[in-house]
């Protein structure tokens, strides 16, 4: 749909006839001159060296200049259709383990068996990909804790950080208060941002390296509004080799310090999951998406496109040649001058 900014400005079209008017009235009162009713006997006119001037032909050019800068003042602009502008929503941390225990093959991915960080990437970068409109960072961890991405909304470098990881990255060793304490900072950074502040840790152990245990974060967590959503990893059983033959049963998740990350999620509001395969690894995140859904996107946004650089150069490439003709004439009219003189 094509409008105008400013319309008003069209007003202003009549202006040339009303000062061509008045001027003429005026030089009528101090001048003897003849009048005649119209101008269409001066459609051309000869000068002293015989060469015609189209004065229509300058006339319209003029007319049709002013008509441009006048359409370009009133700032023409197209307006587009209707948009979907999604919202920011919420300043969201995703930490994940790399810790040497994240190696356990207990996972199966596409019939395959895969160890506990391939299962993770797999669902957290479709995680990623869904949440459309929240700031995302993410946190890599193990004997320390390292901040891969500050929060952006720019997910594809999330998820291409993520693929890009490595079990031992950050140390065979699991500090997850470290983690906690490093979000809260980062958190608290961006606090002037509106939004929720979300967190969701995934580990495969304990709390066993680190500076800062990990029930002290949480409190600190609690403090800046940070809510925490935990997610143990790991099978419950898995069928090993026996050394004396045989295959026997054992519990590749007996390091999982469960009741640390429930009491985590409980002091900062959100919740504990436990996956041990990767269809419950993936109904968590869908659960996370439930109870921290992505902001709807506002409608109504149409964007605008101004087209007033288009009437102002034509009117400006109309003006210069205008002025190069009246030159053009000027300097012919003294070289016939000139000529006339030497003759004479």
């Amino acid at each position: 749909m094509w409008s105008l900014a400013w319309p008003w400005v069209l007003l202003t079209l009549p202006l040339p006839l009303v000062f061509h008017h008045f001027l003429a009235e005026a030089k009528g009162l101090s001048e003897a001159g003849l009048r005649v009713p119209s101008i269409d006997s001066f459609a051309t006119l000869k000068d002293r060296s015989g060469t015609e001037q189209f004065f229509n032909w300058r006339f319209w050019a003029a007319a049709l200049a002013w008509l441009l800068l006048v359409v370009a003042a009133a700032r023409p602009e197209r307006i587009g259709e209707e948009l979907d502008v999604p919202v920011a929503g919420r300043n969201l941390m995703l930490a994940v383990d790399l810790s040497g225990s994240m190696d356990q093959k207990d996972f199966e991915l596409a019939g395959l068996r895969v160890d506990r960080l391939t299962a993770t990437k797999a669902v957290a970068s479709d995680f990623i990909e869904r949440r459309e409109g929240d700031r995302i960072g993410l946190i890599l961890f193990g004997e320390r804790a390292y901040l891969q991405v500050p929060l952006t909304l720019d997910r594809e470098t999330v998820n291409i950080l993520l693929m890009e990881s490595f079990i031992g990255l950050a140390g065979e060793k699991t500090a997850i208060g470290d983690a906690i304490t490093l979000a809260v900072r980062r958190i608290y950074e961006q606090k002037k941002d509106e939004g929720d502040q979300v967190l969701v840790l995934l580990t495969d152990g304990a709390n066993t390296a680190g500076e800062v245990p990990p029930l002290k974060a949480a409190e600190l967590a609690r403090q800046v509004g940070l809510r925490i959503y935990t997610i143990g990893i790991g099978a419950e059983q898995l069928e090993v080799s026996s050394l004396i033959g045989g295959r026997r049963r054992i519990n590749p998740s007996a390091d999982l310090d469960e009741e640390t990350l429930t009491q985590i999620a409980q002091l900062t509001g959100g919740h504990y999951f436990r996956a041990t395969d990767t269809a419950s690894l993936q109904d968590i995140y869908k659960l996370v998406d439930e109870l921290e859904p992505v902001e709807e996107p506002e409608s109504g946004f149409r964007p605008v496109k101004s087209y007033y650089p288009y009437p102002l150069g034509l009117a400006f490439a109309l003006v210069a040649l205008l002025c190069l003709v009246s030159l053009m004439q000027r300097f012919a009219r003294r070289r016939v001058a000139e000529v006339q003189t030497h003759a004479g």
